[in-house]
């Protein structure tokens, strides 16, 4: 081998091995020797509308009010808005009627996606609820008016162990603890066989002096600290009790009532109180009274709450207040004339309330009970626990016929309790429905 090929040996192997890439390079057009590769070019990411949402609350279906299109008359919108469902709160701003239309933002975004509600023209009728019962409902015995109704009684609070958590338990001297969850329950299995006697198909929402939701306040400690992050935790454990008791326990009942009962009306069974201070060492007041709250009065910052805006709107689309009203209206007039209590004043100037129909005994408001249970709901508030009157019927017990309390024969508190609900129940469906003897 010649001593210039021998040189030239390296020289070829290097251009051997640099060939590949040069002509991959040279024969590839698309990208030029001095550039990278173009940069993808992508689509800017559509915007995302989040609700502002109650604690625990669920982001609303709007499609859900689909349904209710061409089944309200404009007139009828406003007045149930302006009379009894946002009196006091500038619904302006959530809401925007035309006339034919009611546009409603879905979030509080100046740019939120709208759902649009067509109404009905005037004079058409409103399409009939399934709830619209009290007038639509067949014939029936007139020993047995609820005949075709399917009742839940829901008995408010827990009771038993969980009563000192929920803030409903108090001990006065040497008295028996007075805890309202445990009273709501004596009522409520007192009245379910008389309403069953009269042709009500009946379930009882709580059964025992136990929470229907599986959740617990300790289980709900962070998110109590994302509530509050500037919490004591002292405050931090009190906001997460009352996120138990009156939030997620509200809202399992609520999802019990919608979608395992299904019924046609619920009885929320309550005793209201006055303020009583220490638990261990209470105030009694001079005084009792009663009233029934029906669903309404959302005040500005709940409406601002895109859950319970949709909610108001699924009440007002629904038809539910008619039959509240109905039912209500009637409740309290037999227990006002049974019971002699009298009718409980709320001060006018308050927002989140508005007297009902000029009786003095029904109110709006808008509780979380009443507000997420889809189907007419009388919300009961007789009698004070705390009372001078009362107190004494309530370390009573309960017991068959009279005894003397405050001086005259009385009798049991929790069986007039039911058997005036009862009675009124039995008046009203007997007046507003057809009934054979």
């Amino acid at each position: 081998m010649s001593r210039f090929l021998k040189a030239s040996i390296p020289l070829l192997v290097v251009l051997a091995l640099l060939a590949p890439p040069v002509i991959f390079v040279l024969l590839k057009p698309d990208t030029p020797l001095d550039q990278s590769p173009p940069t993808p070019v992508t689509a800017p990411l559509p915007t995302v509308h989040v609700p502002t949402l109650s604690i625990l609350g669920e982001t609303p279906d709007w499609s859900e009010l689909e349904t209710y299109q061409e089944s309200i008359t404009r007139s009828q919108f406003l007045d149930l808005l302006n009379r009894v469902f946002s009196p006091s709160a500038p619904w302006q701003q959530h809401i925007q009627v035309s006339q034919t239309t009611a546009t409603v933002k879905t979030t509080n975004a100046d740019d939120a996606p709208t759902f649009t509600l067509r109404f009905a023209p005037e004079g058409s009728p409103t399409p009939v609820s399934r709830y619209a019962k009290s007038h639509h409902l067949p014939p029936a015995p007139d020993a047995k008016p609820l005949t075709g109704l399917h009742i839940a009684i829901d008995p408010g609070h827990i009771g038993g162990t969980w009563a000192h958590v929920e803030e409903r338990w108090f001990s006065f001297e040497n008295g028996s603890p007075v805890r309202e969850g445990d009273m709501t329950l004596i009522v409520a299995k007192l009245l379910k066989p008389q309403l069953e006697n009269l042709g009500a198909k009946t379930t009882l929402v709580r059964k025992n002096s136990e929470p229907v939701t599986p959740l617990r306040p300790e289980s709900l400690e962070s998110l109590a600290n994302e509530s509050s992050p500037a919490g004591s935790p002292e405050s931090i454990r009190k906001l997460a009790d009352r996120l138990f008791y009156r939030t997620a326990e509200i809202r399992a009942r609520a999802d019990l009532v919608n979608h395992t009962i299904k019924p046609d009306l619920v009885l929320c069974l309550h005793f209201n109180a006055d303020s009583w201070g220490d638990p261990n060492q209470p105030t009694l007041v001079d005084r009792t009274h009663f009233h029934v709250l029906l669903n309404g009065a959302y005040t500005e910052d709940e409406i601002r709450l895109a859950d319970q805006r949709f909610a108001m709107l699924k009440k007002i689309l629904g038809g539910t207040h008619a039959e509240e009203l109905l039912v209500a209206d009637s409740v309290a007039t037999t227990f006002a004339r049974v019971t002699k209590l009298p009718a409980y004043q709320y001060q006018p100037s308050l927002p989140n309330v508005t007297a009902v129909n000029q009786n003095p005994y029904l109110w709006a408001r808008n509780l979380l009970a009443n507000r997420l249970y889809d189907c007419p709901v009388i919300f009961m508030e007789p009698y004070v626990m705390n009372s001078k009157i009362d107190y004494p019927r309530i370390q009573a017990g309960d017991y068959q016929g009279t005894r003397l309390i405050n001086g005259k024969l009385q009798p049991s508190i929790f069986h007039e309790y039911a058997d005036t609900l009862a009675l009124a129940l039995k008046t009203h469906y007997q007046k507003a429905r057809t009934t054979i003897r």
